[in-house]
């Protein structure tokens, strides 16, 4: 294996900090979703929005996971930065190998929290087919 740099797991920054955006993005859509759902829910308390809230309630957990590891596989890369520093070579290697294993994870998430949205979406879709 190849000496690890600084620079690698420098590389991750930006990624990680696109992705990081993304889930912040999804999660204030969630946020403004859920409100107008409950306002919705207390104009009319139809099972509809029951329904509805528990799905976004389902994703907005998922979100919350994927922004958990992808933080902490950030920070993990920070510090593998430092054990390079301090040349802690060896630390600084498994440092990084769970960095990108939580990455892997927080995008695992989000491929799972793309289908639940999609199912929802088709939800929609399908009582617009059969109006």
């Amino acid at each position: 294996m190849e000496q690890l740099t600084l620079t690698t797991p420098a590389l991750l920054f930006s990624a990680i900090s696109l992705i990081m955006l993304a889930y912040t993005n999804r999660f204030l859509a969630y946020a403004s979703v859920i409100r107008g759902l409950h306002d919705k829910y207390l104009q009319k308390k139809e099972q509809v929005y029951i329904d509805q809230i528990k799905n976004i309630k389902q994703r907005l957990y998922l979100t919350r996971s994927m922004q958990i590891f992808g933080i902490t596989s950030l920070l993990l890369c920070v510090l593998t930065m430092f054990l390079i520093y301090i040349q802690q070579q060896t630390i600084a290697v498994w440092v990084f190998g769970l960095a990108l294993i939580l990455l892997i994870i927080s995008l695992a998430l989000l491929i799972k929290e793309i289908q639940i949205s999609v199912k929802a979406l088709e939800h929609h879709i399908s009582d617009i087919e059969n109006s």
